[in-house]
C-alpha cells in the first residue's frame, strides 16, 4: 500500500492511517457514551471540546503527509477514470506564456508528462504542487528568478516542480542546426520518457516541441496551441 510516513523503522501507509482513525474514532464515541451515562460533566465537555478541535489540529500536523497522500490518489491512472483531464485549461495558460516569453527573448523548457511517471526528474527540482497559471510560469522563467534556470514539470493542472534537470541527448545538431543546451535538454528527455517539452529559445526567442526524440523547430505562434492539444488529445484516447 502507499506510504505516507517515516519514521526511522516505522512505515505508516494508507490502511494503517485508515486503521488508527477507525479506532480513534471507536474509543472517542465510548468515552462519550460513558461520561455521558455516568453524567461526568467536566470529562464530557473536554471531549467535546475535543472534538471541535480534532480536526483542524490534524490537518496542521499531518499537513505534508496529507497533500502527499491527495497527489498519489490524484495521480493515480484508476482515479483519472473518473475525472475529466483538464489540460485544456491548462494548455491555454501555457500557450500565453510561451508566446510572450517569445516575444521577451526568454528561454524557457516545459514538461506536459503523458503516460510516463516523470517523478525522477521531478525529484532534480523544487517541489511546488501548484495550479498553472500564465503569472506564476512567467514569474518562474523571470531571468531573475532563482528558478528560471532548468526545466517546468506539469502535470494535468498542477505545476509538480521547477528548476528540473532533464538529460541532455548526445544529439549536438538537427537538421544540420546546432542545438543549444535547452534544445539538447528538451530532446534528451523526450527519448527518455513519454512526453512532450516546449522550448524558448533565450536567443531568438522561437518556439520549438521535442517528442519521441524528435525536434519540431521554430513552430509559429498562431499554430502552438492546435500543435499542442492535438499531440496531447492522441495519448488521451
Amino acid at each position: 500500500m502507499f506510504e505516507i510516513l517515516k519514521i526511522g523503522f516505522l512505515n505508516l501507509t494508507l490502511v494503517d492511517l485508515i486503521d488508527i482513525a477507525i479506532v480513534a474514532v471507536l474509543i472517542f464515541w465510548l468515552l462519550s457514551f460513558i461520561t455521558e451515562a455516568i453524567n461526568l460533566k467536566a470529562v464530557n465537555w473536554i471531549l467535546r471540546t475535543i472534538s471541535d478541535i480534532w480536526l483542524l489540529a490534524f490537518i496542521i500536523l499531518f499537513q505534508p503527509e496529507l497533500r502527499r497522500l491527495l497527489l498519489m490518489i490524484t495521480r493515480n491512472p484508476f482515479f483519472r477514470l473518473f475525472v475529466r483531464s483538464k489540460y485544456s485549461e491548462t494548455i491555454g495558460e501555457v500557450v500565453e506564456t510561451v508566446i510572450e516569453l517569445s516575444e521577451k527573448h526568454i528561454g524557457a523548457l516545459i514538461v506536459f508528462s503523458r503516460t510516463q511517471n516523470v517523478e525522477m526528474t521531478v525529484e532534480t527540482g523544487i517541489p511546488m504542487n501548484a495550479i498553472v497559471s500564465q503569472e506564476l510560469l512567467v514569474s518562474i522563467f523571470n531571468p531573475k528568478s532563482p528558478l528560471h534556470d532548468g526545466a517546468v514539470i506539469i502535470d494535468n493542472q498542477l505545476i509538480l516542480a521547477a528548476r528540473c534537470i532533464l538529460p541532455l541527448s548526445s544529439a549536438t545538431k538537427f537538421n544540420s542546426k546546432n542545438l543549444g543546451t535547452r534544445h539538447r535538454a528538451g530532446l534528451g528527455l523526450s527519448e527518455q520518457v513519454d512526453s512532450i517539452v516546449i522550448i524558448v529559445s533565450e536567443e531568438t526567442g522561437a518556439i520549438s516541441i521535442a517528442e519521441g526524440g524528435e525536434l519540431t523547430l521554430n513552430i509559429p505562434k498562431e499554430k502552438i496551441s492546435t500543435y499542442i492539444r492535438s499531440k496531447l488529445s492522441e495519448k488521451s484516447k
